[in-house]
């Protein structure tokens, strides 16, 4: 009796989580542009380009927008789009799709399991924050999934570096200088601008323990060395130190590779 009870109670909350997930749209074509937000010759030629990809390489894209994703979170919803459509061919799990929930300013990338090596996360993430989200910040969403789709395609065909050099580049010219020269200056000013702190403060803080000598923050400073004045402050013995429709999936799967952002 109670196992036939449990597994009632069971099949119940199975249900209601099937009723509480986001309904699943109809897999029409390359594009499903459930949200209306791309321009229908954006859309003619993404399809036409999504379409000579896939003949060309064998590697399948689909672009997906909607509303709203009901309160579900978009790497789940993802995955059961992904895997109810069977994007990419069976056995190879060649897919990638591109979804966009325009109600909620969320995007993701979800990946076959057969493309993960190539299409990895880090570079999905790469296309999210650098082509997706400026374009759909400026409200260019035909703009923003064109040219992601062939950030992809680029990736798929084999030259992420160009993604990967292209990302570092528009880094470079939001912070104004290479990230390596950022680090080493913010290195080097916390390697002097502690040594004089220590210098300058030592006497105020720390505890007295002979002439000239302070004893601060576990180590002992020392101004009784050569040269004149604090110049001569040295760690002492303490050892101290700091450091640094017509149209259908082939039956593919995905295991939740990828990226997801907002905007």
């Amino acid at each position: 009796m109670r196992t036939a009870a449990a597994a009632l109670a069971t099949a119940l909350l199975v249900l209601a989580l099937a009723a509480a997930a986001a309904a699943l749209p109809a897999l029409t074509g390359r594009v499903v542009d459930g949200a209306g937000v791309i321009d229908a010759a954006s859309e003619a030629a993404l399809t036409e380009r999504l379409a000579a990809f896939e003949a060309r390489a064998s590697d399948q894209i689909v672009v997906a927008t909607l509303d709203t994703l009901d309160g579900e979170a978009i790497e789940p919803f993802a995955n059961r789009l992904f895997r109810a459509w069977g994007l990419g061919q069976a056995g190879e799990d060649n897919g990638v799709l591109l979804l966009v929930a325009v109600g909620d300013r969320q995007m993701r990338i979800e990946v076959g399991y057969g493309l993960e090596g190539t299409l990895t996360d880090l570079h999905s993430k790469l296309i999210i924050e650098n082509t997706l989200v400026p374009a759909f910040r400026a409200g260019d969403f035909s703009g923003g999934i064109s040219r992601a789709v062939d950030d992809i395609i680029t990736v798929l065909e084999g030259n992420a570096a160009e993604l990967e050099a292209r990302a570092e580049r528009q880094q470079e010219s939001e912070s104004g200088m290479p990230w390596p020269a950022i680090v080493f200056i913010a290195l080097w000013a916390a390697i002097f601008g502690g040594a004089i702190a220590i210098a300058l403060l030592a006497p105020v803080f720390g505890r007295k323990v002979g002439p000239k000598r302070y004893k601060w923050l576990g180590m002992t400073v020392d101004y009784t060395g050569s040269g004149s004045g604090r110049s001569g402050a040295r760690s002492g013995s303490s050892g101290w130190s700091s450091s640094s429709g017509g149209f259908s999936g082939g039956g593919g799967s995905s295991g939740g590779g990828g990226a997801s952002g907002r905007w």
